[in-house]
């Protein structure tokens, strides 16, 4: 029997190269549910591909156009998710969650209730309501597995070890496009040099997160909630090859490490098939590379953005709804000039400290409309006292 697969963000990087994996294998995948904002012309393609039978799609007018293209396909087009989740009852068995941002969160938290496996590639749904998410996924049996390369590793480092035999879990970080700049130039960074990272290639958005190390952030964030692993046990490592995604210390004097190359579809693939014995064709590790593996701390003048850090609290709060708010607004100001590459985590950890924020710290996420309408504040503070 063919297991059925819906792809959240199909469009996108992470959803695009989940298509090409399935595509090797169409005889064992019938994916039933696709999902894009308002790229019809990408999901049309993969409708033809995969015959198939369920389409999300939020641009009202793309939603209009796409219905009329396939008004003679025995095809279910919905203008939102809710449409979809109305009228679906059906168990998926492998959902990837791809959509980027908190638009991801509302998505995510619906689909864990039809799928069996839920793999989940949207750093800030996890971030800003895991609460939410884990609670979902204990009520409706639904198994979770990290996508983002540094999770997916630890989580495959760690192989249902306890937590109290961990002594250090270390995430690498590339060190970006200005790993060698001097700081005396980094006030003339521009948005187009800010993009282009050295080993992957990613959107606009993070990659500027991956120029500031505000990614790395993230990610230990990511990971602490996760897998419950105290925040004090992490540590950012510089590796500009990217070989190695995560480094695992356990406190009987074994450290584990993961090492793949830099492509999305390693953990993505891994994901997919877990338990299932099937290989995947990639390139050969270059084990010359391996030689000189190149670890180094993190310039913190540089990269300042790694001592927000210091600001998370222990416990899952709607603190981190700021941060990925405000964030997400000077990235935004960044790339369309209004303000410095440097005034990116100027601004953020001004805003961190604002008073009224601060509070945030002590209550927990109780829903998905007080983390957007809270995402939503912010974001108009973050404008206003930005520009």
């Amino acid at each position: 029997m063919k297991k059925k697969i819906a792809i959240l963000g199909s469009t996108g990087s992470i959803g695009k190269s989940t298509i090409k994996i399935l595509e090797k294998d169409k005889k064992n995948f019938d994916i039933v549910l696709l999902t894009t904002n308002n790229n019809y012309k990408e999901i049309l393609k993969q409708i033809s591909k995969f015959n198939v039978r369920n389409i999300v799609i939020n641009n009202k007018n793309k939603y209009l156009l796409l219905k009329k293209k396939l008004k003679y396909k025995k095809i279910n087009i919905f203008n939102s998710f809710y449409s979809f989740s109305k009228k679906n009852k059906k168990k998926i068995d492998f959902t990837m969650s791809a959509i980027s941002g908190l638009d991801g969160l509302k998505p995510t938290l619906e689909i864990i209730k039809f799928s069996k496996t839920i793999a989940i590639a949207n750093k800030e749904s996890i971030i800003c309501a895991w609460n939410l998410i884990e609670k979902n996924l204990n009520k409706y049996k639904t198994k979770f597995i990290p996508v983002d390369s540094e999770h997916f590793s630890i989580w495959s480092l760690l192989g249902g070890k306890n937590n109290s035999d961990i002594e250090q879990v270390i995430i690498t970080a590339s060190g970006g496009p200005f790993l060698k700049l001097p700081l005396s130039k980094f006030s003339k960074i521009k948005p187009m040099i800010a993009i282009k990272h050295p080993n992957w290639k990613m959107g606009n958005k993070i990659s500027i997160d991956s120029a500031t190390l505000m990614n790395k952030v993230f990610e230990v964030i990511e990971a602490q909630r996760i897998f419950n692993i105290d925040l004090k046990k992490f540590k950012i490592m510089i590796h500009p090859k990217s070989y190695v995604h995560a480094i695992v210390k356990f406190n009987k004097g074994i450290t584990k490490i993961l090492v793949h190359d830099t492509d999305m579809k390693i953990p993505i693939f891994n994901s997919i098939y877990e338990k299932n014995n099937i290989n995947l064709n990639s390139s050969n590790l270059d084990f010359k590379k391996l030689n000189n593996l190149e670890f180094d701390i993190v310039n913190s003048k540089k990269f300042p953005s790694i001592n927000i850090l210091k600001y998370i609290p222990k416990k899952i709060s709607l603190y981190e709804t700021v941060l990925v708010s405000a964030n997400d607004e000077l990235v935004e100001l960044f790339l369309k000039k209004k303000i410095s590459f440097q005034n990116i985590t100027n601004n953020l950890k001004k805003i961190l400290r604002i008073k009224k924020f601060l509070k945030y710290r002590n209550r927990t996420p109780k829903n998905y409309n007080e983390i957007i309408n809270l995402s939503d504040y912010v974001r108009l503070k973050t404008r206003f006292l930005c520009i």
